[in-house]
This record gives structure tokens, sequence and C-alpha cells, in this order.
């Protein structure tokens, strides 16, 4: 692979001989008219019409019965798992390829994650080890909950990740977990205008949430959103995020545990504002994966990885595979050295020195991708 061709299709697709980020925001709508409008009704913090408008928008285009607003992506799947049912000292099935807050939000509800691997074609959990790690470790008791064997803990939920934006095989996972009597969570922070045969990301499991941090698809510069069709489980969700605050005209009394956790109106000014180019983002995003697929046919060893079968991905993320680790790292220095911005995937969570101690499966894949794994420029164009 000639890496200088790659930096001058690169500088081409964005016109321009300065460093060119990963992925940064687009501003081209009315996200200042809203901030002003936001500004000037002195609502700026959690209470204001322009979270409840984000809430609706999100829950509409997901297709989710409810959408509730938080601070960031992070605080929202704390919050899921604690909706799910996850106590301290049980255990949550995730993948070990992901972004270090999935793996952060099962350890503050108290949780141990055990890593079980992914598929190569999809990047996110494999139904296929997800199943076999049950199978092997497993018991179901009296009352009809899932033991791990080995430690005697309760496998409180499963955490699929949707991989930079492309689909994991989310419906056989949940079916497999529903065997099992596990409730799912998906973590979909990067797949907003993702679907899996026509259905959104973060509907199929129990609670879902997306992240709206600033190098997303759509970003309130953070700020994140659960998503579910369980009217109890919303409420909860709002009254946690909101420290858990009885109403009342004027007094102050809260009735339990709760989070301050809730979106502001600035913020989600933004958010309205950008739910609205949502559609367009993703169609230039599509489009953009395109001119990489073409011009990445042409380097034997280096395959641009595409959307999995029967979905349609928001290619939050581009991804190239390179043939090994020696080639990724060769790619990534001379990229960056040439102001184009690359890098790899996330340190597998397995080895970070506070989750080695986690029961794992094979992680085969994972290990195989991590090594071979770059992202390129995203930004849409």
């Amino acid at each position: 692979m000639n890496y200088a061709d790659f930096i001058s299709f690169v500088r081409d697709i964005y016109k321009t001989k300065n460093f060119i980020p990963l992925h940064e925001p687009r501003f081209l709508g009315n996200e200042k008219k809203y901030l002003i409008d936001c500004i000037d009704s002195t609502f700026v913090s959690s209470v204001g019409k322009f979270v409840n408008r984000f809430e609706e928008k999100v829950a509409e285009y997901t297709g989710a019965n409810y959408a509730i607003a938080t601070v960031n992506g992070t605080a929202a799947l704390h919050v899921a798992l604690l909706l799910a049912g996850v106590k301290s000292g049980e255990e949550v099935v995730t993948q070990p390829l992901t972004f270090i807050a999935t793996a952060n939000a099962i350890s503050y509800a108290g949780a141990k994650p055990i890593f079980v691997d992914v598929d190569k074609d999809t990047m996110g959990l494999s139904p296929n080890a997800l199943k076999l790690w049950l199978n092997e470790n497993v018991k179901m008791d009296a009352t009809n909950q899932p033991i791990n064997q080995s430690t005697n803990q309760r496998i409180a939920a499963i955490v699929p990740m949707h991989t930079f934006g492309h689909p994991c095989r989310i419906d056989e996972i949940v079916e497999i977990a529903n065997e099992y009597n596990i409730p799912v969570v998906e973590d979909s922070a990067e797949s907003l205008g993702s679907f899996i045969k026509g259905k959104h990301t973060g509907t199929f499991g129990k609670l879902g949430v997306f992240s709206f941090n600033g190098n997303k698809t759509i970003t309130t510069g953070g700020g994140g959103m659960i998503v579910t069709d369980d009217e109890q489980l919303a409420k909860l969700a709002k009254h946690m995020t909101t420290t858990a605050k009885v109403p009342h005209p004027y007094e102050y009394v809260h009735d339990r545990i709760g989070y301050n956790y809730r979106l502001t109106n600035l913020a989600a000014a933004l958010g309205v504002a950008q739910m609205e180019q949502l559609d367009k983002f993703v169609e230039q995003k599509r489009a953009l994966a395109e001119k990489y697929k073409y011009f990445f046919q042409g380097f034997d060893g280096v395959q641009f990885f595409t959307e999995p079968e029967n979905t349609q991905s928001n290619y939050w993320l581009n991804v190239v595979l390179l043939k090994d680790k020696k080639q990724r790292n060769e790619f990534l220095e001379y990229t960056n050295a040439k102001g184009i911005m690359t890098r790899p995937a996330w340190e597998l969570m397995s080895r970070l020195s506070m989750f080695k101690g986690c029961q794992t499966g094979d992680l085969n894949n994972a290990e195989w991708l991590a090594d071979r794994i770059v992202n390129i420029p995203s930004s849409v164009i």
C-alpha cells in the first residue's frame, strides 16, 4: 500500500492542506438560533423546553417509546444498568473491544465485567461466543436466575456494543439472553442512525443508550440518552437522573439515592438542531464510506470494513484492517506525521490493569482485530 496515495486522497476529499481530525462536529443548521433562544429564556440548566424536545426527537427517530436525556453516555449506561437490575457484586457480560466507558459503567454499578469475544464481520459481541460461554459457565438456580458456576454470582445483564456505529447481531444476542433470563442493555453510544432490518439500534434490548460527545455523528458537546419501551423504567430513569427528588412546589425531599445526571437545556438546544440534520449527516457519511471502499479496493492485504449484512450503518468512524500489527503501526505513524489523524482501536478491556482479573472467554477475534484496526478521518464531508 502506498501511504502517500492515501494522504492525497483524504486531502482531496476534505479539500485542505491543514490538519485533518478523525471526526469533528458540523454546525450547519439552527444551533446558534436555538442557543440564543435558550439563553433568552434563562432556562439554561436541566429544565427547559429543549430537553423535552430533544428527548421527543430521539424517541421518534429511533422508534423507542421513551427517551431520557443525560449528561453523557457513560451516565446513561450507568443508570440503564441499575434500571436493568444490576446490583453490587453481580456480573455483567460484555465485549473486550469497546471504549472504556462500557466497562467503567459496569464498575460504577458495583458489578464485575466478563469479557466474551466479538465477531470479525461486525466487531460486536458474538452470539456464538456468548452462547458457548453461557452454556459452559452458567447454571439456573431455583428461582430461574443465571448463576456463574465458578464465582456463584448472578449474571445480571449482557451489554453488547455497536462498534464504531456498525450494528452487531443484537437480535440473536437478545434471543440467547432471553433463554437465560438475562436483560440486555445495548451500548449504542456510537450508532445513532444505524439500523438492523429497518429497526434502530438501541431498541432491541430492555434499554439502550446513546452518546452525543463532541466526536459523535451528532453532538451536544457532551450528553447521552437512555431509550426504552417500558413506561415504568422511563419514569424511574428520569427520577433517578434528577437526584430522585420528589415533585413538590417548594420542599426538597428525595426518596432514594439519585444522580445529578440530567442534560442541560443549553446542550439540548444543540441536540435539537443537530437532530434536524441527522439524516443528511448519515447520508453524507455513507457517501464518504463508499469513496473509501472504492479507494481501498486497489490495495492487496488492506480491507475497508463495510456494514454487516442486513444492516444500515451510520459509519461513525470508518475502519480499515491492515495485514498485521507491524503494518498497522507503520500506517499510524506515517499518517499522523503527515497531519492526517488516524487511530488504532482501543486497548482491549481485558488487557487493562483494573480488569486483568476478570473472567473471559476465548478472545481470538478481538485480539486479531485489535492488532489490525485503524480508524481514518470520518467527519461529514
